[in-house]
Parts: C-alpha cells; sequence; structure tokens
C-alpha cells in the first residue's frame, strides 16, 4: 500500500512539473553552499570551485550560492556578484544555480535581485525581510514588487527562526498566483506549515515547496514537495540525494532509511554557530571551507571531538 501510495505521489509531482508555465521546475536536492573564506576572512575562489565540482559529483540537482548558510549577510554587493558569476562559469549549465538575494529592504533586494539576473542565474531565492517586522499585506507587496523587477523565477524563503517573519500559508497561496514566483523554501521546521503550504498550492501547477530543514526531506516528500533547499548537502551529499532519488523510485523505505542516517548531521548544528558545524566538517573531511565569518567564531576543542563521532558514525569519516 505503501509503495503504491508513493508512486501515486511521484507521478502526480512529475505530471504538474511538466505543465510548469515558466518552464523552470525547482526539485530535487540542491545545496545551500557555504562561502569558503581564507585564514583572513576573504572570499576564496579557488575552494568554491572545488567545492561546487565535489557536489555536483555527489549527484546533487541544483546549487544554491550566497543564502544563509552561504553567509549572505556579511557580503557585499561586489561580492555577492562574483561568487554569482564564479558558480555560472564553474557549473556550465551541469545545474541549474539560485542565487540568494536576500535584502531588509524592497529596494535592496531589487538591486540584488537584478544582479543575480544580469549573471545569467537560473533562479533567485529570497528571504523575508528581516529585523523590520513586516505585515502580511506588505510581505505581499514585497515580493510581488521584487517579482515584477526581474524575468527570472522566484523562490520565497520562510526562515522564522532566523528571521522572527512568517510567511503564513495564505500569504503563499496569493503570492503563488504571480506567474515568475514558482516556489517556497521553507525552513520553518514545523511540517504542518510546509504541509499547508502545499495544500493550499496544489491547484497551480507552476509552484513548487522545498523542505530547509534536513531532518524532515522524507516528511516533506510524503506531503508532495519537490525536493530540498539542504546545508547537509555540502557534506554529505550523496546521502541526501539518496533520500529524494530513492523517494522518487518508490524505495520509501530506502528512503527514510537515508533520512534517518542523516539526521545525527543536522542535530550536531547546535554545536557551533551557525554555519560553523558545516564548515568544520567539510575541513575535517579534506574539503577547503575555512572560517565562517566574525562574530562566529570557531568551535572549541570539545565541540570538535564530538562533531568528529558524528562524522564517523555516519561512515563519512575514518
Amino acid at each position: 500500500m505503501f509503495l503504491l501510495l508513493g508512486i501515486f505521489i511521484v507521478s502526480n509531482l512529475i505530471n504538474n512539473n511538466m505543465e510548469k508555465k515558466t518552464g523552470f521546475a525547482p526539485k530535487g536536492i540542491i545545496p545551500a553552499v557555504i562561502t569558503p573564506l581564507t585564514n583572513d576572512g576573504k572570499f576564496n575562489e579557488k575552494a568554491m570551485r572545488k567545492l561546487l565540482n565535489y557536489l555536483i559529483d555527489g549527484g546533487v540537482h541544483g546549487l544554491f550560492v550566497v543564502g544563509t548558510t552561504g553567509e549572505f549577510y556579511g557580503l557585499t554587493p561586489e561580492e555577492k556578484r562574483d561568487i554569482f558569476k564564479i558558480a555560472m562559469d564553474e557549473t556550465k549549465g551541469r545545474v541549474p544555480v539560485y542565487a540568494g538575494t536576500n535584502g531588509i529592504t524592497t529596494r535592496e533586494t531589487v538591486m540584488l535581485t537584478q544582479i543575480a539576473e544580469e549573471c545569467k542565474v537560473d533562479a533567485v531565492s529570497i528571504l523575508t525581510p528581516m529585523f523590520v517586522t513586516p505585515t502580511q499585506d506588505q510581505l505581499i507587496k514585497h515580493y510581488q514588487t521584487v517579482a515584477e523587477n526581474t524575468s527570472l523565477p522566484v523562490i520565497m524563503y520562510n526562515n522564522p527562526p532566523k528571521t522572527s517573519v512568517s510567511l503564513t500559508p495564505a500569504t503563499v497561496a496569493k503570492l503563488a498566483e504571480v506567474p515568475n514566483i514558482v516556489g517556497i523554501k521553507d525552513s520553518s521546521g514545523d511540517l504542518t506549515v510546509t504541509a499547508e503550504y502545499i495544500r493550499l498550492t496544489q491547484h497551480i501547477r507552476d509552484f513548487s515547496v522545498l523542505m530547509g530543514r534536513d531532518t524532515l526531506i522524507y516528511g516533506a516528500l510524503c506531503y508532495g514537495a519537490t525536493g530540498s533547499i539542504a546545508s547537509c548537502a555540502n557534506v554529505a551529499p550523496g546521502l541526501c540525494v539518496d533520500i529524494y532519488e530513492k523517494f522518487i523510485a518508490g524505495d520509501l523505505k530506502g528512503s527514510l532509511k537515508a533520512q534517518f542516517s542523516l539526521a545525527p548531521l543536522r542535530i550536531a548544528f547546535t554545536l557551533g554557530t551557525f554555519p560553523a558545524v558545516i564548515k568544520e566538517s567539510l575541513n575535517l573531511l579534506g574539503i577547503e571551507a575555512g572560517p565562517c565569518m566574525e562574530p562566529a567564531g570557531p568551535m572549541t576543542g570539545d565541540e570538535r571531538t564530538k562533531l568528529r563521532k558524528v562524522l564517523v558514525d555516519m561512515g563519512l569519516l575514518k
């Protein structure tokens, strides 16, 4: 029965995606890529190019740069432009490139989105404004204005644990009707919210819901999500891809097993100031990531020891 249910869900997802009006379907496992830094805090282009290839070789279905995991808040517009260009150059069309164009004001968000469009990225992901606390009507106007000022597909990004601002399901349903708003990433950690996004937009064939909490990828897929923008995919791209691809293939048991295997890494995020655990994990694996932007300092020796054990237990590190 569960196998038939999985096939039915997958069939519906495929049929919906084939009829997308924009021609762009956000789906699969999309790493929220870290921004590698040198020891003096400068962007490390060489390390970024190596990381992008590591992720593509791991089977991911897209790359999301300059997001929360990519420490967007510490980068200048010029640095963001450079990262967008480098991602496009290194990827060379092998997978779609999603660019984070997050701003506190609508004006800033439009400006960053237009920079991303100039760099010819495939889509943009836009976090709700932070620090200010806009109403739902103001959020609707914000996203509508950004969408009107770009031809790129726009993916909304809900992350109330970081911003203290939430996009309600009713707001998302309204914005889903904007032609080039094609999806939402939900990092609320509340699967009820994710499910409501899906329920209220299921009639809109050009709209996708992506999971942003790595422990809930399988659960979101069961509800009808089309994939995940996942921080843990920096460290374990193959394992994250397994969750998605086994689900799509109808192997629900295998998908759930992969999800359970990934969980300890996401839970270990509490060991350091985000995204320290992701960067430290990559460094431990021999993949140059560098430090986090200050004031997010390095992990303590005790924290590193605990993280190393998590990676060893997961079979990622010997």
